[in-house]
């Protein structure tokens, strides 16, 4: 009996273990767990903040936030910001491969520590400061400890979450997530961007020329809702501290009342 155009299951399991297994015998994924490992917990009871990149990031006040001493995760290309300010996140997640080669001059001279996807290493050199991270292809699970895999939930915000959760991060809020986009297509296509960017911070975040995969809405709050979950299963919060958006999944509170003392 023909065999064509079936799906071998054990073929499938053998080339994710195959994957899995070059990643954990390379030196890179030791060096990397190790640094995992270390900051486990370090900042247990601490508030940290997520800046995602919707155009409300322009509404930011980055002079409060930087007064305010809040541990601040940034996203992808946030370093288009800094021509405008003098604050800096404290660190660094990216882990869409188009983004990080797009942003790899940055992330290359940067001394911003840095959380990459494993894919990263073919356009950001190994250093000091950079972490690589095992995404799990599983979908509609949440890393609480990050040693081993994260799981990426369709949105580069989820494996922020799965970070701040395994550094013991008591609060959390995301800012910038407008969770909305004028661009059409299918979910997760990639595509070819022939203008400036109107879904994103700056223009030139996927300007004309530059390519990108399309959101998918529905799957990322799908996934925020199990970080909420999780950070409520644990007695931890997330907040929505976003000016505007259209993301309701978390409880909304304005930025200056969790940078304040809020939650």
């Amino acid at each position: 009996m023909s065999t064509a155009g079936t799906i071998n299951p054990y073929r499938i399991a053998w080339r994710l273990v195959r994957r899995r297994l070059a990643w954990d015998i390379n030196p890179l994924s030791w060096k990397s767990r190790a640094c995992l490992g270390r900051l486990r917990n370090t900042h247990a009871g601490r508030k940290a903040l997520v800046l995602c990149n919707g155009p409300s990031l322009n509404a930011v006040d980055f002079d409060a936030v930087r007064e305010s001493g809040v541990f601040a995760f940034g996203l992808n290309k946030i370093n288009l910001l800094f021509s405008r300010t003098d604050f800096r996140p404290h660190a660094i997640v990216s882990v869409n491969p188009l983004v990080m080669e797009q942003n790899a001059p940055f992330f290359n001279e940067t001394s911003i520590p840095l959380f990459l996807d494993r894919a990263g290493r073919q356009w950001v050199r190994p250093r000091q400061g950079v972490v690589y991270l095992h995404s799990c292809p599983e979908q509609g699970l949440f890393a609480q400890d990050c040693r081993l895999s994260i799981n990426q939930g369709y949105t580069v915000t989820y494996v922020a979450l799965q970070l701040a959760f395994h550094m013991g991060f008591q609060d959390v809020a995301l800012v910038g997530c407008d969770h909305s986009f004028s661009a059409q297509g299918r979910p997760n296509q990639e595509v070819l961007s022939n203008k400036p960017d109107t879904n994103h911070f700056d223009p030139h975040y996927f300007g004309a020329g530059l390519r990108w995969n399309l959101p998918d809405l529905a799957a990322s709050e799908y996934h925020y809702e199990i970080a909420r979950t999780t950070y409520a299963d644990a007695g931890r919060r997330i907040v929505n501290c976003t000016d505007g958006g259209r993301l309701e999944v978390f409880e909304r509170m304005p930025l200056d009342v969790f940078l304040g003392g809020g939650v």
